[in-house]
């Protein structure tokens, strides 16, 4: 990769990647692990609403309305939230916004430029931004409050195993990715979403209202059907792919027979 495409291409992805990881870590602090989770169901709503204002996906009407489901399923969580924190609900909204600008940039920045990056080497390219996105405001914003706690020390045993964790995520994503499909994914993160929330509550006795689970079975519900619809579209282009890509190669073999006919007729 040179280093202009580094420069105006990844270096912004890995500028808003750290916003995102520093605001949604930073909603921890306030909110409950189980709600966080309930909030970002409101990722795909960011990302149409930003595709379609980036002229990267088209509106439909039918989409707009689950987007609107998914976000009354949302607000319906929130309305139900036990601990409910409003500096936490615009952090993980913030959070959720520049994420979502972020993928919207890779497909502006790298995929419309024929470049396909999987997780490592995303991580490859992009940490070493992020490291310095991250650095700068640690130093100046949360360093000096570390300094003035006497009981604050740096628990390697702790991060170590975070980082390890963190980054065996993105392996297992990459190996999954490589040996399965896409709806494998989806049916990944949605049980994910529901095994976190249970762990909340069960092990970390996050407070679960009824209409907090009523909120988040409806975006559930509204984010499951969009991703359903995002697979079909997928495989109706590829099986639209493939008997263009079967006529060319037919196209082609006429095209070499034709020529070589015409070699031997000049031969004669």
């Amino acid at each position: 990769m040179s280093w202009d495409l580094y420069v105006k291409s990844v270096i912004p992805i890995g500028l808003l990647y750290s916003l995102s990881l520093w605001l949604s870590n930073s909603a921890y602090i306030y909110l409950s692990v189980s709600f966080i989770q309930m909030l970002k169901a409101l990722m795909p709503v960011a990302v149409y609403t930003i595709g379609v204002m980036a002229k990267k996906e088209s509106f439909k009407s039918e989409t707009m309305a689950n987007m609107i489901s998914i976000s009354i399923g949302v607000a319906i969580a929130a309305y139900g939230e036990a601990k409910f924190d409003s500096m936490g609900v615009v952090l993980q909204l913030g959070a959720v916004a520049f994420e979502a600008t972020r993928l919207v940039m890779i497909q502006i920045l790298l995929t419309s430029r024929g470049i396909s990056l999987n997780p490592i080497t995303s991580l490859y390219y992009v940490a070493p931004c992020c490291l310095v996105f991250l650095f700068l405001p640690w130093v100046y914003v949360e360093y000096p409050i570390l300094t003035e706690r006497s009981s604050f020390h740096l628990d390697f045993v702790i991060f170590g195993t975070n980082s390890f964790c963190a980054f065996a995520l993105n392996l297992a994503v990459f190996l999954l990715v490589g040996k399965t499909s896409a709806l494998t994914m989806n049916v990944a993160g949605v049980v994910k979403d529901w095994l976190l929330i249970a762990f909340s509550w069960s092990v970390i006795k996050d407070t679960v209202t009824p209409i907090n689970l009523l909120g988040y079975a409806l975006a559930f519900l509204g984010v499951g059907y969009y991703n359903h619809s995002k697979l079909q579209a997928l495989k109706a282009k590829e099986t639209q792919k493939k008997p263009d890509e079967e006529a060319g190669m037919l196209l082609a073999e006429k095209n070499e027979e034709s020529s070589g006919s015409k070699k031997n007729e000049s031969q004669d």
